[in-house]
């Protein structure tokens, strides 16, 4: 993470698990109009990347406080990569194109708090564990019904989790600890998340099974309808995401 700056209160606290992550190469033409003002893209050798990631929120708390029935749910979003510079350095971060949960209220408050692009589906998941642990193996599926169909993003796991190493494609991927969502009028609202490094597991047999254009737009289509660069699980851990704040005009 950057060096230090102010931080912003704790809005929400929660343990992300057992994510599945598909990573696809994009032309940066389809990002640009979705880039909120005061970042810029953000690129891996080159590549520009949206990924498709779905986990688990357990355990959730909005402003310390557990909501019943709304503690344990699914996310699944598309989102892409991007940076702001700053006295301190470079803060990298994400932008999400679209997030879905469950429940309407879970969306209301997202949308409400960032101006995050969430809405509601219905929901199920398939996490093969031991011990609670994903299993060596085990395929971790996320599904969501949309316009009448099911859709699904997953992946099996290959041996067993090893730390990030420096430099790679998974770091670059996972260790992207901001958030930036544009605002009505042209702002942008900039927060933090925060997390331990990650492990990761190699996978096989990674999949969307999606419309994409029915569910993401045209403009996704093609970048999605090919073999992802990259996938991989992740174990997760506890999260903190703080509260958000205006980036200067």
């Amino acid at each position: 993470m950057t060096g230090p700056e102010p931080r912003t209160g704790m809005f929400l606290t929660a343990q992300w698990r057992h994510l599945v992550l598909l990573n696809y190469a994009v032309d940066p033409a389809v990002l640009r109009p979705l880039v909120p003002h005061g970042v810029e893209l953000d690129a891996w050798d080159g590549t520009h990347l949206v990924s498709m990631v779905g986990f688990r929120f357990l355990g959730t708390r909005l402003l310390g406080v557990p909501v019943p029935f709304h503690r344990d749910f699914d996310e699944i979003n598309l989102r892409f990569y991007v940076r702001r510079r700053t006295a301190d350095g470079w803060r990298r971060g994400v932008v999400f194109v679209k997030e879905i949960v469950p429940r309407p209220a879970l969306a209301a408050v997202a949308r409400l708090a960032y101006g995050e692009s969430y809405v509601a589906r219905p929901m199920r998941h398939r996490v093969d564990l031991h011990d609670g642990a994903i299993t060596s193996g085990g395929l971790v599926e996320y599904s969501w019904r949309d316009a009448g169909a099911w859709h699904s993003v997953r992946a099996t796991t290959v041996g067993a989790p090893q730390p990030l190493v420096d430099g790679s494609h998974e770091q670059f991927v996972t260790e992207h600890y901001w958030g930036y969502a544009a605002q009505r009028g042209g702002g942008a609202v900039e927060y933090r998340v925060e997390h331990p490094s990650w492990q990761v597991w190699q996978v096989r047999d990674p999949g969307l099974e999606c419309d994409v254009e029915q569910v993401y737009g045209a403009a996704f289509a093609d970048g999605l309808a090919a073999p992802p660069v990259s996938a991989f699980v992740a174990d997760g851990s506890p999260v903190t995401v703080r509260r958000g704040a205006r980036l200067p005009a």
